[in-house]
């Protein structure tokens, strides 16, 4: 996804930055990780208090392999469905995100 497209998916919750991380793209707002750009896919930061709300949503957390050949679960998830096609709730998963950018700093 390109850097354009990402800005304006992010618009709702107001300006961001991107910076190539991992073979993807880190998004940042007011200078806190609150998403990922992996294969294209973006996924969304979440923690104890969030990810229940991704979770029952359909959405599904992102995982990669260990050199040990096994999976390591990471803190963030795909976007629900239902938000791709409506900014009022992409808006809605955004600040969750970015709660949980916050607290993961304190």
């Amino acid at each position: 996804m390109d850097n354009a497209a990402i800005e304006e998916m992010f618009e709702p919750l107001g300006p961001v930055s991107i910076r190539r991380m991992f073979g993807g793209k880190g998004i940042y707002h007011n200078g806190l990780i609150l998403a990922l750009e992996v294969s294209g896919e973006i996924l969304l930061k979440a923690d104890a208090a969030t990810a229940p709300h991704f979770e029952s949503a359909g959405a599904r957390q992102w995982s990669y392999e260990s050199k040990k050949g096994k999976p390591v679960a990471m803190p963030y998830w795909s976007i629900p469905d239902e938000a791709l096609d409506d900014p009022e709730e992409m808006a809605k998963w955004l600040r969750l995100a970015y709660e949980a950018a916050v607290r993961a700093q304190k």
